[in-house]
């Protein structure tokens, strides 16, 4: 059995959700959160189960505005990450692996030219409503929060986001269309919740209040013994301390519990 997930671009360039542009610990829970779950399947099914993370953040690192050469570092330590700590179900695919002889822009091109719908079809989706509604403004609200250094009006910052929204929308769907023809036939998971008849199953790597809330836009906090919660970076720094290496901590660990260790 096949499960692929599209996850895993690349860090938020918002300083105020992340530590950095590298993986971190809440990177790390996750690929052994899916190892595991693959582990279990093993148990029951005896063909097994692999994961595939089909790495999208190539596809639109340009809308997001995340140098290719970020996505390109974030990629290799993840791919790091996953040898080091033996986990053994899960492969990884990026656009870096398609369009051969093409720079990373080309490729963008050449994905929406190959498998994204116009424009317009998506609009009359989205104004129709429905998943395709709340899934636009949902991408709204992410594409506000993590543009950085803005220095028009609020007002301008919405429309500039709701032009880059239908761009991320229609390359992330040509990723996926692209991702079905090799992949016919998988078990296709997703990082956001889904609706009941979908074709993806939801699926929540760690826990937060958000259940939009992902690992790349986040930093996870340490709140008990084997509990770890994702937050925004600002959030992390009012409720605990950053832990690990100065330059680049890793995660954060709850005020709370230093002074109970205390």
């Amino acid at each position: 059995m096949l499960l692929t997930l599209p996850a895993f671009p690349c860090k938020s360039p918002d300083p105020a959700k992340v530590a950095g542009h590298l993986p971190d610990l809440g990177e790390l829970l996750s690929l052994r959160f899916l190892d595991d779950l693959c582990a279990a399947i093993d148990a029951v099914y005896p063909p097994g189960a692999r994961l595939l993370i089909c790495s999208d953040g190539h596809v639109f690192g340009d809308l997001i505005r995340v140098p290719d050469a970020h996505i390109d570092a974030y990629g290799k330590a993840l791919r790091d990450m996953i040898d080091a700590n033996g986990l053994r179900h899960i492969d990884t695919f990026g656009l870096d692996q398609v369009y051969d002889g093409h720079t990373y822009d080309e490729k963008r091109v050449l994905l929406e030219k190959d498998y994204a719908q116009s424009v317009e079809e998506l609009r009359a989706e989205v104004r129709a409503g429905g998943p395709a509604l709340s899934h636009y403004r949902g991408t709204i609200r992410f594409l506000v929060e993590d543009t950085a250094e803005w220095t028009g009006s609020k007002a301008q910052l919405q429309r500039e986001c709701r032009g880059r929204a239908y761009g991320l929308l229609r390359r992330i769907r040509a990723w996926g269309e692209l991702m079905a023809h090799p992949y016919r036939q998988t078990v296709r998971l997703s990082t956001h919740p889904q609706a009941c008849g979908s074709a993806k199953f939801g699926i929540a790597l760690l826990e937060a209040a958000d259940n939009w809330l992902t690992p790349w836009h986040a930093v996870v906090v340490r709140t008990g013994t084997d509990r770890f919660r994702l937050m925004k970076r600002r959030e992390a720094e009012r409720v605990g301390i950053p832990a690990g290496p100065s330059w680049r901590p890793s995660h954060y660990i709850a005020s709370e519990l230093l002074g109970a260790a205390g």
